[in-house]
């Protein structure tokens, strides 16, 4: 098929969603399609679209569905579509996953989480990560906990470091943060944070290799957001064998499980420090977070994800033909 995928994530952004558009240009090719990446649709034909943000990619979607109604679209919910603009733009967000004829959810707990008439339409994939192209070893000298991803709100990014500061002296964290700055604000939060807490370090925003560097080279990966469609990073996390300390969210839940250990209450420095003394000085209790992760790794494979995204194209095609996508009823 021909297929266009639209993001609002400019080519070269190292944005999570403009990574996730690129990696399913790489895989629906190897299956053999033809599949363009865009930040603005102008109308072009294709066979299927697919649309990245329900309500950030509004216009385009709108668009879309009016030159061509009787073709298969597939919106992808983020984090932000879920939990946040369902409630701030329902209007708009509802009528995006309206004119779908497939959905896809990127967590095992999306369709917990949309209308109960659209849950039909819904396809669960799970972002795929390669295995680390380098490796590093943790040190010896220091307990080191990453944070990885661009610091925003949403990611509540500077949680670990708090943490750290909550930690007994004893201790020998070292929080190594990397990502970009989503404004001036945040900017000049992780700067007061370098100057004020020795427990952290801002590295910046990162390339591949350094960024598989830093995370195999670290005892704990923390993922502290407030809101999550599915994040890649644990993905990461879990093909790498970098046990994960995560809020307890759903987005978080519905990677790794309700049995899965490493929780912590969102935005609860206190409990993330409890958590992280005793990842550090029980190394039991750091095998077992190892052992689920690891379990856990064969479903984000890129034969997985590439399976999935199969299955909602073909979902999407079989709605479209039917007629499906007016009922009422999903």
């Amino acid at each position: 098929m021909n297929i266009l995928i639209i993001t609002p994530a400019l080519r070269g952004s190292r944005a999570g969603n403009r990574a996730t558009a690129e990696r399913w240009q790489r895989l629906l090719g190897t299956a053999g399609h033809d599949v363009r990446v865009i930040t603005e649709y102008r109308g072009e034909a294709c066979d299927l679209f697919i649309a990245l943000h329900a309500w950030r990619s509004r216009e385009a979607i709108a668009a879309f569905r009016a030159d061509w109604p009787d073709l298969p679209l597939i919106v992808v919910l983020t984090g932000t579509d879920v939990y946040q603009h369902q409630r701030l733009y329902p209007e708009d967000t509802l009528a995006s996953m309206e004119a779908a004829t497939a959905l896809i959810g990127l967590h095992d707990r999306v369709g917990q989480d949309i209308p109960v008439h659209l849950r039909g339409r819904l396809v669960t994939l799970r972002q795929s990560a390669a295995l680390p192209i380098r490796r590093s070893e943790p040190p010896s000298d220091a307990f080191q906990v990453c944070v990885i991803g661009h610091l925003r709100e949403e990611k509540d990014s500077l949680r670990a470091a708090k943490a750290a500061r909550k930690m007994p002296p004893e201790s020998r964290i070292r929080v190594v943060c990397a990502g970009k700055p989503h404004n001036e604000q945040w900017q000049a939060a992780v700067a007061a944070e370098v100057a004020e807490n020795d427990r952290f370090q801002w590295v910046g925003e990162l390339g591949e290799a350094d960024t598989a560097a830093l995370l195999t080279g670290s005892h704990v990966m923390v993922i502290s957001s407030i809101m999550e469609g599915g994040a890649n990073v644990v993905s990461e996390a879990c093909r790498a064998g970098v046990p994960v300390v995560a809020s307890d969210i759903p987005g978080n839940r519905g990677l790794l499980g309700d049995d899965y250990e490493g929780y912590f209450p969102v935005g609860d420095e206190a409990a993330l420090a409890d958590l992280l003394w005793r990842a550090e000085r029980e190394p039991s209790f750091l095998d077992r977070l190892n052992e689920q992760v690891s379990r856990l790794a064969p479903r984000f494979t890129p034969e997985m994800e590439q399976k999935s995204l199969e299955q909602a194209l073909a979902l999407a095609g079989e709605r479209c033909s039917s007629g499906r996508r007016v009922n009422p009823e999903g």
